[in-house]
């Protein structure tokens, strides 16, 4: 299998001829992620991520919010003064008012979380109508992590030796065996080529249930960008899983071109930020009053303990 993503190979020609095209137009337009308009980031091994179109930038976010606000001034640095008060009091209205459109191309499994976030517009390519490419994911040795003990959502240490060999040996072989059985099943392969004339196949929408969940499938995805946010503040989080945390990544990088004002904001309150309860402010309170506070007398629990004090460094 390739490590190159075989649709930054397919789209070469496609994707000169969009930048070729020259268009004019009256409506807000950002330089930095014009550049970015088509061009393929890759992902995983075989994924990727592509801007597709948007609309809006910082500016739009300001001038939404000065429709409710009244005009006031203009000046940048009032402008961005603006937008990080938006952020930080949660005015998400004027974020709105910005839409992105990406083509991303990822692991069906990958796809099943993504698609948890319902606040997009979500178009996916069809394996009842098309055939599926014989593309599916495989972790890199560094990924294979093992199950931790403590969180049945999270992983702890890397295996290692016989233990990721037979791990790896499974993941490539069994989705191997099944595109074998599903192209029998269609009798055609992936380009479409008959293999017997005298057998129909099974229909695409029966032939494809037996592929795994490895397989990479295609959508384009359009958001406004406080449901980006959203998004971001949860899958690029350190704590995400790692397969749908890189696709945050690499979306992360290209919001930061295209609205850099607001991201620097979305970064500082909502990424690098934290948000405290009342018995978690209670806590820092005393603690800034010089008082020795302990778990057991601070009304939190003891994972609530653990995760302010981590947040404040003390553990």
């Amino acid at each position: 299998m390739s490590d190159q993503p075989k649709e930054k190979i397919n789209h070469q020609q496609e994707i000169k001829d969009l930048k070729d095209e020259s268009y004019q137009t009256q409506r807000a337009t950002v330089p930095a992620i014009e550049e970015e308009l088509y061009k393929i980031q890759p992902v995983l091994d075989h994924g990727f991520v592509r801007v597709i179109d948007y609309m809006g930038d910082d500016a739009s976010i300001v001038q939404a919010a000065r429709v409710s606000y009244g005009k006031g001034t203009k000046k940048i640095s009032q402008d961005k003064g603006l937008i990080r008060y938006l952020m930080r009091h949660r005015h998400s209205t004027p974020f709105e008012m910005c839409e992105i459109k990406l083509h991303v191309k990822l692991p069906m499994f990958v796809a099943r979380q993504w698609i948890r976030h319902r606040t997009a517009n979500v178009n996916e390519y069809s394996a009842r109508y098309s055939i599926l490419d014989k593309e599916f994911y495989v972790p890199a040795p560094e990924n294979l992590a093992g199950q931790s003990d403590i969180n049945k959502q999270g992983r702890a240490g890397v295996l290692e030796g016989e233990e990721a060999a037979r791990a790896l040996d499974l993941l490539k072989r069994l989705p191997e065996e099944a595109y074998a059985s599903y192209e029998e099943m269609l009798n055609e392969n992936e380009l479409g080529d008959t293999f017997s004339d005298d057998k129909k196949g099974l229909t695409r929408e029966l032939a494809r249930i037996n592929l795994p969940v490895s397989f990479y499938t295609q959508w384009y995805w359009k958001v406004d960008l406080h449901n980006l946010f959203h998004f971001l503040s949860l899958r690029a989080d350190p704590h995400a899983q790692y397969e749908i945390r890189v696709y945050a990544d690499a979306i992360l990088d290209l919001v930061k071109k295209w609205v850099p004002i607001a991201a620097e904001a979305f970064e500082d309150y909502r990424m690098n930020g934290a948000h405290l309860s009342k018995s978690g402010l209670d806590v820092v309170r005393r603690l800034l009053d010089g008082e020795n506070v302990q778990q057991e007398d601070s009304n939190m629990s003891p994972r609530e303990w653990r995760e302010l004090m981590t947040l404040l460094g003390k553990e």
